[in-house]
């Protein structure tokens, strides 16, 4: 099959750190090409794939700013898509809405998986400008403020099987990975911490948007004792990171569309204690991959549990469910789908 996959510009794909979207379009390319597909990569010159790579720009955003106010370059993209689409069985898009009144306009089948979040005031306006273009939620839930769309299905995340294993360690303190913002529930983590006495580990980004946050809530909140701040780390460093950890907590605050932190811990074995929105009930297996908790109190008295779950199982589970060959068989089952319609 012949498949475009259309990545955001924001990071390299792969990101070098922090990275979502397009930390998800790199394992799904990479499991496309390994499966014997002729894929292209739509993306930032510095982007590595074993794709063909469609340079749309020399460097990501987050490294080279100009378009914050800007929608060049994303226009610039779709007319490069535009110009190639016989070239392609489907065209894979994940740019929200930017493809959108252009794509339905040509013969190509395509697709758009939706990886921010809904809930905003302005999303349902532009979506229900086009009602039979078809959407991917990436959860259950992340599709409930747009219940009248086109949805093909729900693709839940995967990564690759090997990328991060479990490794040795005491399980002595909780970690929390991801990005440091409110809505991330960082305050409750280091509340659950303090409670229990027991270590806390900060491997977050601090975006330009939640540095004052961070300056003026959590940065009096870490002593580098009891609440220790390590920065954003890597692939290379996330298995000893998740592995030692007693429990990640994910006390998110949110309608958090997926969470990749989540089946990163699986990954390693490491369970999950986590605040029941977005996600969080179709990825945690209450009682055997974590504990799905309402507050703080609830995940004090789950901390005390935590002895009870195996982290074999946990890891185990995360062969079952949570690979990116799964990943990319649901997709190929709809672009099939699509190419057959």
């Amino acid at each position: 099959m012949r498949i475009a996959q259309i990545a955001p510009l924001f990071e390299a794909v792969p990101p070098l750190r922090y990275g979502g979207t397009e930390r998800v379009v790199h394992w799904l390319t990479e499991a496309l090409v390994a499966g014997g597909h002729d894929v292209t990569l739509f993306a930032s010159g510095d982007s590595r794939t074993s794709a063909k790579l469609a340079p749309m720009r020399p460097r990501a955003e987050r490294f080279q700013r100009n378009f914050e106010v800007n929608n060049a370059p994303y226009a610039a993209m779709i007319e490069h898509v535009a110009r190639r689409v016989n070239e392609f069985d489907i065209l894979h898009f994940h740019i929200d809405f930017h493809p959108m009144s252009v794509m339905s306009r040509q013969p190509t089948p395509f697709l758009t998986t939706l990886h921010g979040r809904l809930d905003q005031d302005w999303v349902p306006g532009i979506y229900r400008l086009f009602p039979d273009a078809p959407l991917v939620s990436i959860s259950d839930n992340h599709r409930t403020p747009l219940p009248g769309q086109n949805w093909l299905a729900t693709v839940l995340h995967g990564m690759p099987r090997d990328l991060l294993r479990p490794a040795p360690g005491a399980h002595d303190y909780f970690a929390f990975l991801g990005r440091i913002s409110p809505e991330k529930g960082i305050v409750d983590a280091i509340r659950i911490a303090h409670a229990t006495g027991i270590k806390l580990k900060i491997a977050a980004k601090i975006g330009e948007e939640d540095a004052l946050f961070y300056d003026q809530v959590i940065r009096p909140l870490i002593d580098g004792d009891r609440v220790e701040y390590i920065g954003e780390i890597d692939d290379t460093t996330k298995a000893a990171f998740l592995s030692g950890a007693k429990a990640m907590l994910f006390p998110i605050d949110w309608p958090e569309p997926f969470g990749l932190v989540m089946i990163e811990a699986m990954a390693c074995g490491c369970p999950i204690i986590a605040y029941p929105n977005g996600s969080v009930p179709e990825v945690i297996e209450h009682g055997l991959t974590g504990f799905i908790v309402p507050n703080v109190a609830a995940a004090i008295a789950a901390c005390a549990k935590l002895d009870t779950l195996d982290r074999t199982k946990v890891r185990a589970r995360f062969d079952q469910r949570w690979t990116s060959d799964r990943m990319a068989a649901d997709y190929l089952g709809l672009y099939q789908r699509l190419i057959d319609r």
